[in-house]
């Protein structure tokens, strides 16, 4: 099973969400930034390397919501989110191809890839009640 984090990145009450392009293995999906975990770091250490690698960002870690395990056609993931904040940096999209900041009763509007979608429902309660 592979890791990967994700960053739950919050602005009082909005929620920020990436886009993939077309050349990525989910193309035009979001998904909430983030990547593998390396042998050598820990989740939180992942979540802000990957976030600074693909928006430029610095953040700081506020927690870690419950993860969850999904099964894609050729591999299986762990997606362990972190809620954090930003704390320095202008977002710059390095690897992605669009950016929107959403309040949490629009996040269905969205075409989320698979995963990330499974990741709200499991967690929809706590992310309503951090964007309210």
């Amino acid at each position: 099973m592979l890791e990967v984090t994700c960053a739950v990145i919050l602005d009082g009450t909005k929620i920020l969400a990436v886009q993939r392009g077309p050349e990525s293995s989910h193309p035009w999906k979001w998904e909430f930034p983030g990547g593998k975990i390396n042998p050598e770091e820990t989740g939180a250490e992942c979540v802000v390397r990957e976030v600074e690698e693909e928006l430029g960002l610095q953040i700081e870690v506020l927690s870690q919501m419950e993860y969850i395990d999904y099964e894609y056609e050729i591999e299986r993931i762990r997606l362990i989110p972190f809620v954090c904040n930003i704390s320095s940096g202008e977002i710059s999209l390095n690897e992605h191809v669009a950016k929107r900041w959403f309040c949490f009763v629009e996040w269905e509007l969205i075409d989320w890839q698979e995963a990330d979608r499974e990741l709200i429902l499991k967690n929809r309660a706590r992310l309503k009640k951090m964007t309210m």
